[in-house]
């Protein structure tokens, strides 16, 4: 294993997919307009940008505005927004024929790669964060040690005066399926497009079973049913039936980013009340488009007198072999407690992502971490004498709300975690920079 140092930054950013991304726009924003410059630099374990590339599925569409994206709810007049990429696409005209407000989830994944092309000098990619280690001076810890490592084995050390992380989910695998989960026959919709079995389907009559009844689950249930017409599939859920879900303009209100300042405010208790009222806006529930796209899809099967699609509700699995005939699953239908055994040629898990609060790299500076909720800026708590600034993206949905893991919130939260960091950097400024900082804090409260 090879090792090497290089220089120090203000900043690291760990993860830069749409998080890190708006943030890069922001700090981007401040050495343009406020003057206040901010050495950074970003590190990606993906080997090139691609926002969930496993589930970037022909005819899925994103679910909110194209107005929602890196910047423009922030500043529309940014050279960042998705319509500037549209017109530098030269399709912003053929976009408005269109008469959505919804892109494709393709389209919307190329504006994010356009985005972070324009930031390539500042992003390593194919490197994995292993450790976040103190440097001190006396009684402080001043500074943080970053240290990657690469598929090849070499290892990088980078000092950092603060640090924001985001990393995403990780994919969630049921436990009942934990010891069957390396076969290469039980893929996980994160990787559903670069499985080999889903991609050798073409023209064979395989049985398929699809677990989850969420809206991946009805994305892959609907994909599969299109483009390989031959397969059976089985659709486990445990609910009663696939669930619309609630983008009520009202509704849609607690994604809106002055909401996060509610929510914060709130007790725990409240907190936790909160999101399991407003569950059925992202958990477990279909756009209501595609729930009518499924529906016609298995009346025309009933039609022809072929029907391939069997949905599969109140049910779960409660044992999993596999074997040498596929995978076999034991359900359990739990309305009627009975169980049955079936045998796949694949098993698509549609069971969401798993949120670590503190990641584990963090590890070398939990000493220093007093709780794992986070300040409104999205800060850890840290002990005294703790200088440096960690924040944290994508992982706070108990203390800072629902909105936390989507799209909704990037712009202004990038902008309260940049005005953090430009007014606790602990750098000399003078006065003016001081001025701009204070500017940032006043815009980030919304004052000014």
């Amino acid at each position: 294993m090879s090792y090497q140092s290089t220089t120090d930054y203000d900043v690291v950013g760990v993860g830069f997919g749409p998080s890190n991304l708006a943030l890069a726009i922001a700090l981007d924003d401040c050495a343009r307009q406020r003057r206040l410059t901010c050495r950074s630099l970003f590190v990606e374990r993906q080997p090139s940008f691609k926002w969930h590339g496993g589930m970037l599925l022909p005819g899925s569409n994103m679910q909110i505005s194209f107005l929602k994206d890196l910047v423009s709810l922030r500043d529309p007049t940014s050279p960042f927004t998705f319509v500037n990429y549209l017109h530098k696409s030269g399709r912003l005209l053929d976009f408005t024929n269109c008469k959505t407000f919804y892109p494709s989830r393709i389209e919307f994944n190329d504006y994010l790669r356009w985005v972070a092309g324009q930031f390539s000098a500042m992003v390593e990619y194919g490197e994995t964060v292993v450790a976040v280690e103190p440097v001190g001076a006396g009684q402080s810890v001043t500074a943080l040690r970053v240290v990657t490592r690469t598929e090849e084995g070499t290892e990088t050390s980078r000092s950092a005066r603060n640090l924001v992380v985001a990393v995403g989910g990780v994919p969630h695998v049921p436990a009942v399926f934990q010891p069957i989960a390396r076969d290469r026959r039980v893929v996980h919709t994160s990787g559903y497009l670069d499985s080999p079995v889903v991609g050798a389907m073409h023209g064979r009559a395989l049985r398929v079973a699809i677990i989850g009844g969420g809206q991946s689950a009805a994305e892959v249930t609907l994909d599969l049913g299109e483009r390989h017409p031959d397969v059976r599939i089985d659709l486990v859920f445990r609910g009663h039936a696939l669930k619309p879900s609630d983008s009520s303009p009202f509704v849609n209100e607690i994604f809106n980013p002055d909401y996060t300042d509610y929510f914060h405010s709130r007790e725990e208790s409240q907190r936790r009340a909160i999101i399991r009222s407003f569950r059925n806006t992202n958990y477990a529930v279909v756009d209501p488009e595609l729930l009518d796209q499924l529906y016609r899809m298995a009346y025309q099967q009933r039609i022809a007198g072929a029907q391939r699609l069997a949905l599969h509700p109140r049910s779960e699995v409660v044992g999993t072999e596999a074997g040498p005939e596929g995978v076999s699953l034991e359900i359990l239908n739990k309305d009627e407690d009975v169980r049955h055994r079936a045998t796949y040629d694949a098993v698509v898990l549609a069971t969401g992502y798993e949120r670590s609060p503190i990641p584990a790299f963090l590890d070398p500076i939990s000493r220093y971490i007093e709780t794992s909720a986070l300040e409104r800026d999205y800060r850890l708590q840290t002990s005294p004498g703790f200088r440096p600034q960690v924040h944290l993206q994508g992982c706070s949905e108990i203390s800072h709300g629902l909105s936390d893991t989507l799209l909704s919130v990037l712009p202004m939260r990038a902008h309260e975690i940049t005005a953090s960091l430009l007014s606790g950097t602990g750098r000399q400024r003078g006065p003016e920079q001081d001025m701009a900082a204070r500017i940032l804090v006043e815009a980030a409260a919304g004052r000014e």
